[in-house]
């Protein structure tokens, strides 16, 4: 068996019998457990763009005899259109992979994952020192293998292929830090996803130390160790390009002292599910979207002139944020909070956005209540949870009756719009009669005519 086979493989040769599914449809090939006896069904993967091994373990092939490729075979290999690989439920010897990566270079595959893989021992990497690789996205998840400290002569053999690399995610993976001198060589990465590993607060400064992640436009911290705001803060900062920065599901600790400017840069910022008891500022002046959803909020009392959607929903807020601190604003999600009411004013300024969701909320169904729910509904801004999620809490005649059905017609509540033009119209008539009455008498001026 030659390298390309071994590389169509995926790695994924075992004993036990296994073959390849290909749906036709979505280009994607899927095989279980390849034995060479069943290497035959890897054929009708030729076709896809996508192709997914499960299953395997290599320890066996480790000794396996990988020479130079023949033009024929590197031919092949160029002819592919496979541009994603995912290895999944794998032991790797890192051996085996350093030796086996290089090839690659011969494809057209942009993208690679592996899921569920433990990585063993340690590769020589010096083969791949000056090899330059077409995969462009790197992703990691739930993998097991050694610490990264101590690995930067492993990671400078890659460093020409890692220069090009625009996307990085290590998810699920218990990482509890990243070396300064590693970030400094992922130099046109502009994403990277780090959620649900182990990172706290002394990590992060030596991860994004100086020169680390030059042109890093997308970062995801979520779901890690990390418990001071102002200590992640002062670890990102130095970022100059970040767009996106996503810390939610971290319990995060504010320091109200802390005049940490993140960076200007800034535009989405995800700080929902964090603990924050109150909306910390500075922030970015230039920030577009904001999350603080399911955190202990009682107020929002901000203001950005750039923002264009604004997440609080499962907070414990008693009212509504006011628009007009918010000029640009297309979209406020405010459901599962303390609101009984939104103001009239609100309700028109409301009336502008695009989404609107204030679902979940302890309604009072007075008539000013009850009415500006049923007018924004009316513009159609309430969106999928009206009207079943929008309830009465008060007063206790319509307690647990949708708003929809609660009655607000101008008769019921604003009688005095309705009893005053009738007092006029009546005082008029009482004041035609009267002239009619005295015009008709002997003497005086002509009778009215009826018309």
């Amino acid at each position: 068996m030659n390298v390309a086979v071994l590389l169509l493989l995926g790695l994924g040769l075992l004993e036990a019998e296994g073959r390849c599914f290909f749906n036709r449809t979505q280009e994607h090939c899927l095989c279980y457990n390849l034995s060479e006896e069943s290497v035959n069904s890897i054929i009708q993967c030729l076709a896809a763009t996508v192709v997914e091994f499960r299953g395997g373990e290599l320890e066996r092939y480790v000794a396996f005899p990988i020479s130079d490729l023949d033009p024929s075979t590197i031919e092949m290999l160029g002819s592919l259109i496979i541009r994603k690989v995912i290895f999944g439920d794998l032991l790797v010897p890192e051996i085996l992979l350093a030796r086996v990566l290089r090839f690659f270079s011969y494809t057209h595959v942009q993208e690679l994952v592996f899921e569920s893989c433990i990585f063993e021992g340690r590769g020589n990497w010096d083969e791949m020192a000056g090899q330059d690789l077409p995969i462009l996205s790197l992703h990691f998840h739930n993998v097991t293998s050694a610490p990264l400290m101590g690995r930067e002569q492993d990671f400078s053999s890659l460093s020409s292929w890692l220069e090009t690399l625009q996307e990085l995610a290590v998810t699920g993976s218990h990482v509890t830090s990243l070396p300064c001198g590693i970030g400094s060589m992922f130099r046109a990465l502009h994403s990277l996803d780090m959620a649900q590993n182990s990172l706290e607060d002394e990590s992060l400064m030596p991860a994004f130390c100086k020169g680390a992640f030059p042109r890093l436009q997308v970062l995801s911290l979520q779901r890690n160790n990390l418990k001071s705001y102002h200590s992640v803060c002062e670890s990102v900062r130095l970022l100059p390009e970040l767009q996106q920065l996503d810390l939610s599901q971290n319990k995060l600790m504010a320091d109200t002292s802390s005049s940490c400017q993140w960076p200007v840069s800034l535009q989405v910022f995800n700080l929902s599910n964090t603990g924050l008891d109150e909306v910390l500022t500075p922030l970015p002046p230039g920030l577009e979207v904001l999350d603080m959803s399911c955190n202990h909020l009682h107020a929002v009392d901000i203001s950005l002139s750039s923002l264009k959607k604004l997440f609080l929903s499962q907070n414990m807020l008693q009212t509504a944020p006011s628009i007009r601190n918010y000029p640009v604003l297309d979209t406020l999600h405010l459901d599962n909070n303390l609101i009984t009411e939104l103001p009239g004013d609100e309700v028109k300024l409301l009336g502008h956005l695009q989404d609107v969701a204030v679902a979940g909320n302890p309604y009072n169904c007075s008539c000013s209540g009850a009415g500006g729910l049923q007018a924004l509904a009316g513009m159609g801004h309430l969106g999928q949870g009206w009207p079943h999620d929008y309830t009465c809490h008060s007063p206790p005649h319509y307690q647990g009756r949708l708003v929809q059905d609660v009655p607000v017609s101008v008769l019921r509540c604003n009688s005095a719009a309705v009893v005053a033009p009738l007092c006029i119209a009546l005082t008029l008539l009482g004041l035609a009669g009267a002239v009619c009455l005295l015009r008709s008498r002997p003497g005086l001026v002509q009778p009215c005519r009826r018309v």
